[in-house]
């Protein structure tokens, strides 16, 4: 006997409305349900660098799509001009979407361009999506936490700002088993050596993993005292380091494992 899967009823996305969703962490079939009824129904989409280009080949070929880069070292689309875009083109009627990376509101400032819409008493939504902290890592045989290896994990930023660092690792260090670090590629020789001067062990399993969950992902293995001179060989791609005894476990979890994406390894300095 077959079964007939419910419906689902997904709210109105109503002109004149601004939405934020996240788009995960690459691969389309991770998306959430209600991000894709965005993405199929917006009039206009303001997406990040970081929205892999499978997930915006789903919009319709009618929808506007505008770039909103925030890569580091490439296009930066200031903050406060993504937020007065929002605005303006909601304020034409349309049904807008702000489409990111991951999930809008985990180091993706899906905060500030909410008390924007606030303050211009634009209405909006917003979409959850699969972090990349959490689903990339799962995806790519990297758990971040493991019975007798890491009973806690930290997610922070190794973004910059004008006045250098905005976060103590000298103070983390010892906060959590696991680290998880986003956008810090650039930033990673700074924070290995924070971080070792501050007792963590310099001969700690490092991974960087780019371009997650899609078909050009690769996993680079390293230790924190040669994570700074492996991140000047990468590229422009997007980039998650863990740091941790739990990568080391992605050697014994690849191989027997059914993965989304082949899992592309380079082996340690």
């Amino acid at each position: 006997m077959s079964i007939t899967a419910p419906a689902i009823a997904h709210p109105a996305f109503a002109p004149g409305t601004v939405w934020l969703a996240g788009a995960g962490p690459g691969d389309p079939s991770l998306l959430t349900l209600a991000a894709l009824h965005a993405l199929q129904t917006a009039d206009v989409i303001l997406h990040d660098a970081l929205v892999a280009p499978e997930i915006l080949a789903l919009a319709p070929v009618t929808t506007r799509l505008i770039p909103t880069g925030k890569r580091a070292g490439g296009a930066q689309t200031p903050q406060l001009a993504i937020n007065a875009e929002l605005i303006a083109l909601a304020q034409q009627n349309l049904r807008v979407l702000r489409l990111k990376g991951g999930d809008p509101f985990i180091f993706g400032r899906g905060g500030e361009e909410c008390l924007a819409l606030a303050a211009a008493s634009i209405s909006y939504r917003v979409i959850p999506g699969i972090s990349a902290g959490i689903g990339a890592t799962t995806a790519a045989m990297l758990p971040i936490t493991h019975r007798g290896l890491a009973r806690s994990v930290l997610f922070a930023t190794g973004e910059t700002g004008p006045t250098g660092p905005q976060v103590d690792f000298a103070s983390l260090a010892h906060a959590a088993d696991t680290l998880v670090l986003y956008m810090a590629r650039n930033t990673i020789g700074s924070i290995a050596a924070s971080l070792i001067a501050a007792g963590r062990n310099p001969a700690d399993p490092v991974a960087f993993l780019l371009d997650a969950t899609t078909p050009r992902q690769k996993i680079i293995h390293t230790t924190l005292a040669e994570a700074g001179p492996r991140a000047a060989d990468l590229g422009t791609e997007a980039t998650l380091i863990i740091i941790g005894p739990v990568v080391s476990l992605s050697a014994l979890l690849t191989p027997a494992a059914q993965l989304p994406i082949p899992v592309t390894r380079a082996q340690e300095a």
